[in-house]
């Protein structure tokens, strides 16, 4: 007898034993038994004896896998009654009738079969097992539950590219990466060093509900963006850590810088001056020169490269030195201001340089060496000035030391009294002997 067949006769059987019993339909398909009233016996009481029977609960699961991994399908019945539960796939073909398979497809396995549960996994999912998978369970009438599968795609390697190769200091780039073939459709993200950037998305649906999505970004750039990683970050449920990245190429001019390389302090006449102008840029500067601002470089200077050379230094040589480096994106300079000094014993004045721009009043930006010997023979002069002064001092309180008297003090010493002092001092003597004043 076939297995269908039988299994309805059982079930019609089982249904003739609970006559009187009415159902009535629940929620979602499912059945639900109504309380049962009986009627007592004669030998009872009058009153009426109410019994309660629970129904049949039918339970499932919608699946999310991943495409080519395996997805597990569970019929789950409460309070069974051991009623049959079978399997059907999208087509309402038996994958499982109890633990028998009647599908031939060798994918679908069984995991585990009791009264209260049917198990079942498939293998190697593909995008055709997509759709909702029938749970039964065999009453009267069935029940159903129902398992949606849902495969996931992941994108491929997601495609950066980038409108040009290089391109130049405050100009404008634009970065276009691609994610193909995915499903359900990836979002994509922008970084540029630890910076997130905001692109435009679009998505196109391609064949059996796969999607590609393009996203674009625009950014200016400077200098400092160059060698700076710019990085597609792809999200999506069936990927992680899914990625592309591009290095920015920027071209900028060159940046220069003079360098003194003789003499480390202050530049004075007879010396010798080295200097040299480092010039870094991208590209690499093609030509570096050297000139004098507003006149013509010493005769015998003597320009190697990116070195200038000038022997035996004098005032004449005074001025400001620039050095200018170009390369295809433009050009920049540098400058050196040449202070030569006549003698070895004074003191340079100090001077107030511009900005970035060196000074060999200055030595090269340093503090300024100061010249001990010069300090030394000031401070002699200083103090041999000082002992003479004290020594003219001395002479002259010296000479200027002595006894004075006043015209009225004449003959004041030799008077008997006051009266005869005033008539002295008239012109009146009595004693022959003149006081006499000496100077020293």
């Amino acid at each position: 007898m076939p297995l269908v067949a039988w299994n309805r006769r059982r079930v019609g059987f089982r249904m003739k034993r609970r006559r009187g019993t009415e159902e009535r339909k629940g929620e979602h398909g499912r059945h639900t038994t109504s309380p049962l009233f009986i009627a007592p016996s004669e030998a009872t009481s009058r009153k009426w004896i109410i019994l309660k029977v629970e129904g049949q609960n039918l339970a499932t699961d919608n699946v999310s896998v991943i495409e080519g991994e395996m997805a597990t399908i569970s019929c789950r019945v409460k309070n069974n009654d051991d009623s049959v539960i079978q399997l059907l796939n999208p087509n309402r073909q038996t994958i499982y009738f109890k633990d028998v398979r009647p599908l031939k497809d060798s994918r679908f396995q069984l995991v585990n079969f009791s009264d209260n549960e049917l198990r079942v996994s498939l293998s190697n999912v593909s995008l055709s097992d997509e759709g909702r998978y029938v749970c039964q369970l065999y009453t009267d009438p069935p029940q159903e539950a129902y398992a949606d599968i849902t495969v996931l795609v992941p994108p491929g390697s997601p495609i950066i590219e980038s409108r040009e190769d290089m391109v130049s200091e405050g100009n404008e780039t634009e970065l276009t990466c691609t994610a193909i073939g995915s499903k359900p459709a990836a979002s994509i993200r922008w970084m540029k060093g630890e910076e997130e950037l905001t692109g435009e998305a679009t998505v196109e649906e391609t064949y059996d509900r796969m999607f590609t999505v393009t996203s674009r970004v625009r950014f200016s750039v400077t200098k400092e963006d160059d060698g700076v990683p710019v990085d597609c970050i792809i999200d999506h449920p069936a990927a992680k850590d899914l990625m592309a990245q591009r290095h920015l190429e920027v071209l900028y001019k060159p940046e220069v810088k003079i360098v003194v390389t003789y003499p480390e302090g202050l530049t004075r006449e007879g010396d010798n001056l080295d200097l040299t102008c480092i010039a870094e840029g991208k590209p690499h500067p093609h030509q570096i020169n050297w000139l004098r601002v507003d006149e013509d470089v010493p005769p015998h200077a003597v320009v190697t490269g990116s070195d200038l050379y000038i022997e035996n230094l004098n005032k004449s040589y005074n001025g400001t030195y620039r050095c200018v480096a170009s390369n295809a994106v433009g050009e920049a300079y540098d400058d050196y201001i040449l202070y030569v000094y006549d003698a070895p014993t004074t003191i340079p004045t100090p001077t107030t340089n511009p900005v970035n721009t060196q000074d060999s009043r200055a030595g090269e930006g340093a503090p300024q060496k100061i010249d001990h010997a010069v300090i030394g023979g000031v401070v002699a002069v200083v103090m041999f000035a000082i002992l003479c002064a004290l020594i003219v001092l001395g002479r002259y309180f010296a000479r200027h030391k002595g006894t004075y008297f006043t015209h009225e003090a004449k003959g004041a010493d030799d008077a008997a009294d006051a009266d005869t002092a005033i008539i002295n001092a008239e012109g009146g003597h009595n004693n022959t002997d003149e006081k006499k004043e000496y100077y020293i």
